[in-house]
């Protein structure tokens, strides 16, 4: 059979459908909205081989709508309009069910291929549905991405790409009738990198090329197999990921030499330089932030210079902030107090603000005690007067707390000559 056992298994409907709970569940938003048949147009953004193309052919079929789907890779505006004069023909202008339109890779299209889906999306002639790896933030142009929908597609669980496995031994027509044991599957599931088209086609080509049974998978010889062919930077696969990880933890290791070794490895792999840029810009303030604020700007400066050189100069620029960062002092300072404040958020809710720091623009607002005892700080000595900021339930509480490097030190002894113990510094 030439049909690849990932296409062969490709579910159907929702109830077969794998993962993605939050969105295809009972209480998840698509569920209802596919139930109910009012689908807004919807951008699917996940790794690959996560069920993006195959959410969008279940999408189309449980709501019983023409489906029209483009690969952003070999498509042009003039196929784009072609596609939606079809799709206004076979849907008509004044149907609920309007036709929908799939794009696959959306963030490869270019501004002005984006911008040619703008009025069919508007006036309803297609639901869009666009699938993307990449942050749909910095891919999808604004006025495209104020008519979508975003949905986050999760990567699979280890649990979810073994029950996918299970699933191909038992229900796969081919798979079904031979005798498999599957001993382990650590190896099979580290080779295919979360992605389960890759997983099941790892699986079908080991099954496959044995001639005795019964077959017994273990994860020597998964290793074997797989390891024969020649390791190659994949951009829209497990190494982009790979990679990637490997070059902000050796920034973060403050590793000029592996830092640029993978950014080389990135730039001979043709990945995106922004992409790069981006993720540098992300590093700046995660890993570095205090400790050296000029990193930030450093970083801000390369995505823009490479947004306008682009290749081959963009790598001298990339190296030259990669090893910058990579060589900068560390502190994620900044970082744990957003992520300690939004927990703070979610366990404790709205709670009011103090009186004396609400703003009051109105009579009434200043009758009922707005901005009363506010202290303006420019009044007093050193541009301070001790307040409470916070609400009263979490007063005290401490989200910030600088770390040990020679401008946080500063920082630490600034907050203190002010704040004495309240906050322990």
């Amino acid at each position: 059979m030439n049909i690849p056992l990932a296409e062969r298994l490709r579910p159907k409907t929702l109830n077969d459908y794998l993962s993605q709970q939050h969105l295809v569940g009972k209480d998840g938003m698509l569920f209802h909205q596919i139930k109910s048949g009012v689908i807004p147009s919807l951008i699917l953004w996940g790794p690959p081989g996560i069920g993006k193309t195959t959410l969008a052919n279940i999408i189309a079929s449980e709501s019983e709508r023409p489906f029209f789907k483009l690969s952003a890779i070999n498509s042009g505006v003039k196929d784009i309009r072609d596609v939606i004069d079809k799709a206004k023909k076979s849907g008509g202008l004044f149907t609920a069910k309007n036709p929908i339109l799939f794009i696959d890779e959306i963030h490869r299209f270019s501004k002005s291929q984006q911008d040619s889906l703008l009025e069919a999306v508007e006036k309803g002639w297609v639901t869009l549905i666009g699938a993307t790896t990449e942050n749909p933030s910095f891919e999808v142009i604004s006025a495209l991405l104020s008519r979508c929908q975003v949905y986050t597609l999760n990567a699979f669980s280890k649990d979810d790409l073994e029950a996918l496995l299970k699933r191909a031994m038992t229900e796969d027509e081919v798979l079904s009738k031979l005798k498999i044991e599957l001993k382990e599957t650590e190896a099979l599931l580290r080779f295919s990198g979360g992605d389960a088209r890759k997983l099941l086609n790892i699986f079908e080509l080991l099954v496959t090329s044995f001639e005795n049974e019964p077959i017994i998978i273990t994860n020597e010889l998964v290793t074997k197999q797989v390891q024969s062919k020649a390791a190659r930077y994949d951009k829209t696969g497990e190494q982009h990921y790979d990679i990637i990880s490997a070059f902000i933890k050796s920034i973060r290791g403050s590793d000029p030499n592996a830092a640029v070794y993978y950014l080389a490895r990135m730039i001979e792999g043709g990945e995106d330089v922004k992409f790069i840029a981006r993720r540098l810009l992300i590093s700046a303030s995660e890993d570095i932030g205090n400790a050296n604020p000029t990193a930030l700007v450093i970083a801000n400066n390369t995505f823009q210079a490479v947004s306008v050189i682009g290749n081959p100069e963009s790598r001298i620029i990339l190296s030259q902030c990669a090893t910058y960062l990579a060589s900068s002092p560390k502190s994620n300072a900044a970082y744990d107090a957003i992520n300690k404040a939004q927990q703070l958020v979610k366990e404790t809710g709205d709670l009011p603000v103090p009186l004396s720091i609400r703003n009051a623009p109105t009579k009434l607002m200043k009758e009922l005690g707005y901005g009363d005892a506010y202290k303006y700080a420019h009044n007093y000595e050193n541009n301070f007067a001790e307040h409470e900021f916070l609400p009263e339930d979490i007063k005290n509480t401490t989200l910030y707390n600088p770390g040990n490097n020679t401008r946080e030190n500063a920082q630490r002894q600034f907050l203190k000559a002010r704040w004495k113990d309240k906050y322990g510094y």
